[in-house]
């Protein structure tokens, strides 16, 4: 039964420049062209405000695109209520009936499903089984840590068999250990069964973790899609530099530029990389906290201003003519002293240019 749950239906979603407006001065979504592949894990990432819960509710048809079309495979979506989509969402808040067991909380949408009495709880036992919790039929959400309630909440979402599966903010009530244990079961379930996820979160270490693709989304549009290591790789504003991951943002001045190659200065330092289309001039670099390299042969010179322990490495804030810089180290054991001078260089491959917006 478990091998077969949930197989077969994963469906694409498709966006055509999508608007949604709140009245007439608010717009959450503007003008938005996105295509989420059967069978894969898009995370919709960005601060509040920045329209992507919206775009997930409008997938869910619990908010109505103002302009535009959605696609659920081949079906045009757009004005259908939630009831008619085939897509089962998986809340935040784990909404679980308080006062119903385990597999009834999994079985409640069978119920309307035209389901058996026994194909129902067949279904519902085969969903926990999915989601690792076999034998926990009787309990009573209460008695369930965090972890397991949200794990409910998912095996509730995957019997109904939707065509594709959301998830808003589904682990922001859980502590740090079972957020990465509860993520890694999404995404196992997710791979095992060929689902079409569509996943909403404020946490970049979450989305990177997760995603088979990134939606980095800002002021109701979105600001770049692609893999996890190509956002984090190749940014391509200070804006999504700097919500994917940490990125320290320095000035430098480009030398020069040949076969696609920018030799840049800071101070008297210099370091090859690609240019993408930037040409001689000032410019700006972003550079990640584990790609500067303290006490490099050849760099610039920065002083230690702060040191922190944090258990796997060492973090340091470095002060240098230009402004401070966030860096780790693995070597905790023979940490640098605050107030010493060194030098800083960055690894060969790490640094990038951010093109002029």
């Amino acid at each position: 039964m478990v091998e077969t749950l949930i197989t077969g239906k994963a469906a694409p979603v498709r966006f055509e420049n999508v608007t949604k407006r709140f009245g007439r001065d608010v717009v959450a979504v503007d003008r938005i062209d996105l295509f989420v592949e059967a069978g894969k894990l898009v995370t919709l990432l960005g601060p509040s405000g920045c329209g992507k819960t919206t775009t997930l509710r409008m997938i869910a048809g619990l908010e109505m695109a103002t302009e535009g079309r959605i696609l659920i495979g081949d079906r045009d979506v757009t004005t259908l209520p939630a009831t008619d989509r085939d897509v089962s969402m998986v809340f935040q808040s784990y909404a679980l009936f308080p006062h119903m067991s385990v597999l009834e909380n999994v079985s409640y949408g069978l119920t309307f499903s035209g389901f058996s009495k026994a194909e129902t709880r067949d279904r519902a036992i085969a969903g926990l089984d999915l989601v690792g919790l076999k034998g926990f039929d009787n309990r009573l959400p209460s008695e369930l840590s965090g972890g397991q309630q949200q794990r409910v909440a998912v095996a509730r979402a995957l019997v109904l068999e939707p065509q594709v599966l959301l998830f808003d903010e589904p682990l922001s009530n859980l502590d740090a250990k079972l957020r990465r244990q509860v993520r890694e079961d999404i995404r196992a379930i997710q791979q095992d069964l060929g689902l079409t996820v569509v996943y909403v979160t404020h946490d970049q270490e979450e989305a990177l973790a997760v995603s088979d693709e990134i939606v980095v989304m800002r002021n109701a549009s979105i600001a770049q899609i692609g893999s996890p290591r190509e956002l984090y790789d190749a940014p391509v504003d200070q804006f999504v530099a700097d919500f994917i991951g940490e990125a320290n943002i320095l000035p430098c001045m480009i030398d020069k530029v040949e076969n696609d190659l920018a030799t840049i200065a800071i101070e008297d330092y210099r370091h090859v990389l690609p240019a993408r289309g930037l040409g001689v001039g000032p410019a700006k670099l972003a550079v990640r906290p584990s790609r500067l390299v303290i006490g490099a042969e050849n760099g610039f010179q920065a002083r230690i201003a702060k040191a922190t322990y944090v258990g796997v490495r060492m973090e340091y804030t470095l002060e240098a003519s230009f402004g401070s810089m966030f860096a780790v180290q693995d070597d905790v054991d023979t940490p640098l002293e605050v107030g010493s001078d060194v030098t800083v260089g960055f690894t060969q491959k790490g640094p990038v240019l951010l093109p002029e917006t």
